[in-house]
């Protein structure tokens, strides 16, 4: 069974549990399904104001499908959290992203 489909089963049981949603959009994300991931990176990214990382791997599923301006939003977001929480290396790789785009 794949580390989606465990992670589906537990969404399944529990679609609030924000743990299960972010793990579940992460698995996707890795298992080349960034379509798929966006809705649960989202519900997490919501979820909890923050959380950065959801921000970052949403920002990269939206531009993996071709949503250019979502993809800057959740950077942008993701690159405020950075800042303010002092993660050096996701603030670099956050503006490279930005200019990118």
């Amino acid at each position: 069974m794949s580390r989606a489909e465990i992670f589906r089963r537990h969404v399944a049981a529990d679609p609030a549990n924000t743990l299960f949603r972010f793990s579940l959009g992460q698995a996707l994300w890795t298992g080349g399904d960034p379509g798929g991931a966006i809705e649960h990176l989202q519900f997490a990214a919501d979820s909890k104001t923050d959380w950065m990382m959801p921000r970052i791997l949403l920002g990269k599923c939206l531009l993996a499908v071709g949503d250019k301006s979502a993809a800057k939003t959740a950077f942008a977001d993701a690159l405020a959290l950075a800042v303010a929480q002092g993660h050096e290396e996701p603030e670099e790789e956050l503006h490279t992203l930005l200019a990118l785009l």
